[in-house]
């Protein structure tokens, strides 16, 4: 029986589920979840992500890693730590970057935080025997400082949705219609979850799972040291908006019909991010689009370089910079936030709070 069908079936039972509910079965089923099974990235595949659009993507962000290193004092070890890491792409072209310092690449110990068995296996081809893999960050050792990467994480962290009706707020749940097949519905809430004014249709969401994870990075941080890179798509400020989506093939399909098929995904919700790690004692921020981050990393001279070196890639090295730092691709719908220990200032975001 497929994902759809037990998820049709639970619900004829059980009555109707949340959307994070739905959102982590599709994703994480053990039998047919998306990224337990069927994970494809590249052009090829579902979904590109920026480390497989340019190597200097990874690189700029190996560079950054080695000075955040510096400025903790180039402790060894220091835990290098990089969270749903794809194929493994990124993390090879920041070690390649590490090589520019021998003493970073000496000093840090390699920890992938993959839940998933074919990712997996992509990374353990790519990146050799050198890595340890676990499963959450907390099986991380702590006792030394740790610097973190996340690309694209935050975005496959399920959020609760809530439409402002005529007469007040209520979340969206998944039901069946009179077909049979699945629906979106809407559940009363006695208690208004947002503390916002919206129009009537108006949709909010809330990810109490990426507000945790932020918290769980920013606890690490205060106890041992570092700082955290995180990027993705998503909001810089609170708005309404209903983000959630579903991509088969680099195409949005309906992710009622591709339960398990399809990657699914909702913006990253940086503002709350932000708030829990200051909450939790670390500071954050402030929020950089990608395009700003990467060209105060020099993402323009690398560009130069590397079309100089090559004059045959020069054209193409020209397009995958068009793509990060565009920004009607991928330069401003991207952000990144970085949180760290009270007592560092990283590069870049020497302002945070």
């Amino acid at each position: 029986m497929s994902l759809l069908d037990r998820l049709k079936a639970q619900i004829a039972q059980d009555g109707p589920i949340g959307v994070p509910e739905f959102f982590t079965r599709c994703l994480h089923d053990p039998r047919d979840g998306y990224y337990a099974m069927r994970p494809d990235l590249g052009a090829g595949g579902d979904f590109v992500t920026a480390p497989l659009v340019s190597q200097m993507f990874g690189e700029l962000i190996g560079l950054w890693a080695i000075e955040t290193w510096t400025r903790l004092g180039r402790p060894a070890p220091v835990r290098l730590v990089e969270m749903g890491p794809g194929d493994g792409t990124l993390m090879s072209d920041l070690l390649r970057a590490g090589k520019l310092d021998p003493e970073f690449l000496a000093a840090a110990e390699v920890w992938l935080v993959e839940v998933s068995g074919p990712l997996r296996a992509r990374q353990a081809a790519r990146l050799g025997e050198g890595p340890r893999w676990v499963g959450r960050l907390d099986e991380v050792p702590g006792g030394a400082p740790m610097i973190l990467v996340a690309n694209e994480l935050l975005d496959c962290l399920p959020a609760r949705q809530f439409v402002r009706t005529e007469t007040g707020w209520a979340e969206r749940v998944i039901g069946l219609g009179e077909d049979g097949e699945m629906a979106f519905g809407l559940r009363s809430l006695g208690q208004p979850p947002i503390d916002a004014e919206a129009e009537p249709g108006s949709v909010w969401e809330s990810s109490p799972a990426q507000a945790a994870l932020a918290s769980d990075i920013a606890h690490r941080l205060v106890a041992d040291g570092g700082a955290a890179l995180l990027i993705d798509y998503g909001r810089a400020q609170p708005e309404a908006g209903d983000t959630l989506q579903a991509l088969q093939a680099h195409k949005k399909v309906d992710p009622l019909k591709t339960a398990g098929q399809a990657d699914l995904t909702v913006w990253a919700d940086f503002p709350s991010v932000v708030a829990a790690a200051r909450e939790t004692g670390a500071k954050a921020g402030p929020i950089l689009t990608q395009a700003e981050f990467l060209r105060a990393l020099g993402i323009e001279q690398r560009a130069q370089a590397l079309a100089a070196a090559r004059p045959d890639r020069a054209e193409q090295v020209a397009r995958q910079l068009d793509r990060l730092i565009n920004a009607a691709q991928m330069g401003d719908l991207f952000k990144v936030a970085c949180l760290c220990a009270p007592d560092l200032s990283p590069p870049l975001f020497e302002d945070a709070t």
